[in-house]
Formats: structure tokens, C-alpha cells, sequence
């Protein structure tokens, strides 16, 4: 990837200066960075090579306010508890200007909880689950990744383009998963007020009994599918399904199926011809995404997943708050995320002062089988702006901060 290039993407709206060598030498400005590193590897992992290779660019470049940037990076086991206990050391203890983190939805709302209470801001890379900007928002959390409502959008528009009136769901029965069937409910009724929801299934998160769920969706005779599961979830679902022919002859919409960290353990046992939201790296060749994807391919001697340009972009976004910032205080910090744009591998993308949730978007498409392994074809980039409520809608589901 060409220098230039890089440093406009990795900066986005901030500019740098030309630094002297002494300025490295300065105090490491540090991030605080928890995670499900051990209980969600298979997104977790990516997503730190993300942040690595960002962090390496821009100290090579010279850092930040003339500092060097570090993330400390702890393990929270996937508990909340745990996550508020770690996140307190982090900013008391060890130094951290910030938070940032959490794949799970319950852990992004406990830190959130904590940020309000504390004064600290917590930028939460991945959880998705809406409350988090809107009836649980505050003013020190900002979200990163397209929300469950923005990509239940996205699949609930193309949902409505079938001929399918009859739906069945099955969604893991926490905060995300909720979110996800309300968020889809709402949009398809919008658009096709004459679907019909048959079937509702609520399997325990990672505790799924695959062949149970199966049957009772085969007994409502939906007329398409609408699936929420998510890792060892999915490719248990995915197995008893097609094994028992639950998806033959019917529309299936999945929410995050085509994400590599998802797709890629099913190998020729990927389903064919869902319509997914994902990550299609294979096929980005050129612009910002591909220069994203090569440089990471050439940095770890793999391609990257969704989890990847997501850690990326959590580094960029505190980079370019930093700067926009010109200070490492909370209250310099928190007010230069709101309303911040910057340029990213997906476009430019700005968090937005009335909720700020970032106008991320995502990859919809289809998926099929090539080369013995599931990807995602005929796909689309959706700029999130277009699946967001109207600043009047989200008045009415956000507490003032």
C-alpha cells in the first residue's frame, strides 16, 4: 500500500505534522482494550491484528500529538463483571486515556454503565445490541460498528423484495438477539405489511440444541427463514438444517452469515444462496478496502476477517479523535467523537452527535460455495446513514445525556 494512501485513510480528518525524532521518545498515550480474547477467539484474534497493524502505521508515522500510541490489551473471559473490574484498573491504574472493546452485547452495556458513571469514554467496537446508543446511550459511549437495527434493515429491504409472506426466526436470547428480530419485524411490516411472523425460536447463546429448533421451524411451513445465530450456533443450525431440508425451497436472511469468522469453519458445508450480511475480502482488489486487505495480508500472512478492518477502525476512530482532541483529557476526547469524520477501507464514516452510533455500513449479499468454502457473491456495500432513524425517532428512544 502506497504511504500517502495509508496515512490519509489511517488520520482520516486529522492532518499530521511533520514530527522530530525526540517526540517518540515522549509518553506512550495508552488505550485500554477488553475483550473476549480467549471465549470469542475466532473474531477476537482478527480484530487485535486489526488494532496491531493500524498501531504500527501510525507510530512508524510519528504517533499522535507527537506521542506514541499503546493499547493494553486484557481478557474479561466474556463477563461483565469482569469487564467493569478490568476496565476501572485500566484508567486508575494502569493509565488508560479511554476504553474501548467488547464483542458481546452484555458486556458493551455494563462498560457503557460504567463510562456514564465514571467519566470515562468507552468506544464499543462490536457489541450491537441498540440500546447501547439509544435507550441505554450516554454521553461518553460511541459505537463503531453498524447496529443490529441498521443491518436488520438492510436484510428486512431485501426481505421485502420476495414473494415471501410467511416467517419463521431464531435468534439467541439475549440483548442482540432481541434487538435483531424487533429490528427486522419492524422494517419488513414497514415495507410489506402483509408478512406474517409463524415462528419465533429463542435458543440459549452457544447452548443450542440444533435439531430441536429445526423441527419446530419445519412445523410453522414458513415461507422463508430469518436467522440471528452466530458461531458454533450457526454451524450446528446450519448442519441439522440442511440435513433435515429446512432450507429447501424457502428464502433464508442471515445476520452476519457471510462474516468469514462464521462462515469460514463450515468449509463445503457453507450454505448456498442466503442473503447475508458479511465481509467479502476476496473480492476487494482496489481503493482504500483493498489497500486495507493487502496490507494486512502482507503484515500477517492472512486474509483478513470482519473482525479485522473492525479493530482496524477502532484504532483510526481513537487516532482521529486524539488529534481532533489535541489533548488526553475525557472531556476533550468525548467531545471531539461527537460529530467526528473520518475516512476508512469502507468510505468515510462519521459519528453522529445526535446518538453516536457511526454510519459504518455493511456487505450484503449472497452466499454460494467456491474453491470448497463458503463466500458471499453479488454483494453490495450499504452506507449505514441510509438504515438509521430519522433524528425525530431517535429523540424519542434516547434519555438526554
Amino acid at each position: 500500500m502506497k504511504r500517502k494512501t495509508f496515512l490519509k485513510g489511517l488520520m482520516g480528518a486529522a492532518t499530521l505534522a511533520a514530527l522530530p525524532l525526540t517526540a517518540m521518545a515522549q509518553e506512550a498515550i495508552k488505550i485500554g482494550e477488553i475483550n473476549h480474547y480467549k471465549r470469542m477467539a475466532a473474531f477476537a484474534e482478527p480484530y487485535r491484528k486489526g488494532i496491531e497493524l493500524a498501531l504500527e502505521q501510525v507510530n512508524e508515522a510519528g504517533g499522535v500529538m507527537g506521542r506514541p500510541v499503546e493499547f493494553i490489551f486484557r481478557d474479561d473471559q466474556g463477563e461483565p463483571g469482569e469487564a467493569v473490574k478490568i476496565a476501572e484498573e485500566l484508567m486508575t491504574r494502569d493509565g488508560a486515556v479511554m476504553l474501548t472493546g467488547a464483542i458481546l452485547s452484555n458486556v458493551g452495556l455494563a462498560l457503557s454503565s460504567m463510562a456514564a458513571q465514571k467519566g470515562y469514554v468507552y468506544l464499543a467496537s462490536e457489541p450491537l445490541a441498540d440500546s447501547l446508543v439509544w435507550e441505554s446511550g450516554n454521553a461518553y459511549t460511541f459505537r463503531l460498528r453498524s447496529s443490529t437495527y441498521m443491518q436488520a434493515a438492510m436484510l428486512a429491504e431485501q426481505a421485502a423484495k420476495t414473494d415471501a409472506v410467511k416467517y419463521a426466526l431464531i435468534a439467541p436470547n439475549y440483548a442482540y438477539g432481541k434487538d435483531a428480530v424487533a429490528a427486522f419485524k419492524e422494517n419488513l411490516q414497514r415495507l410489506k405489511p402483509d408478512v406474517e411472523f409463524v415462528a419465533e425460536q429463542w435458543p440459549a447463546l452457544f447452548k443450542i440444541d440444533a435439531g430441536a429448533e429445526v423441527q419446530a421451524l419445519e412445523r410453522a411451513k414458513p415461507d422463508a427463514i430469518y436467522n440471528v445465530t452466530f458461531g458454533p450456533d450457526l454451524a450446528k443450525f446450519v448442519r441439522e438444517g440442511t440435513d433435515r431440508g429446512l432450507f429447501d425451497g424457502r428464502e433464508v436472511f442471515g445476520l452476519l452469515s457471510g462474516e468469514p469468522e462464521y462462515l469460514d469453519p463450515l468449509g463445503d458445508e457453507a450454505p448456498e444462496g442466503w442473503v447475508v450480511t458479511g465481509y467479502p475480502w476476496y473480492d476487494l482488489k482496489d481503493g482504500p478496502g483493498g489497500e486495507f486487505v493487502a496490507a494486512y495480508q502482507e503484515r500477517w500472512d492472512d486474509y483478513p476477517r470482519l473482525g479485522s478492518i473492525v479493530g482496524y477502525m477502532t484504532a483510526q476512530s481513537i487516532f482521529a479523535a486524539l488529534e481532533k482532541a489535541g489533548s488526553t483529557d475525557s472531556e476533550a476526547i468525548r467531545e471531539a467523537f461527537s460529530g467526528l469524520q473520518l475516512d476508512t477501507p469502507v468510505g468515510q464514516i462519521t459519528y453522529r452527535a445526535i446518538d453516536h452510533q457511526s454510519t459504518m455500513g455493511a456487505y450484503v449479499g449472497k452466499t454460494t460455495l467456491r474453491d470448497g468454502k463458503g463466500v458471499m457473491t453479488d454483494w453490495e456495500y450499504k452506507d449505514g446513514a441510509n438504515y438509521l432513524p430519522s433524528d425525530e425517532e431517535v429523540s424519542k428512544l434516547r434519555p438526554a445525556d
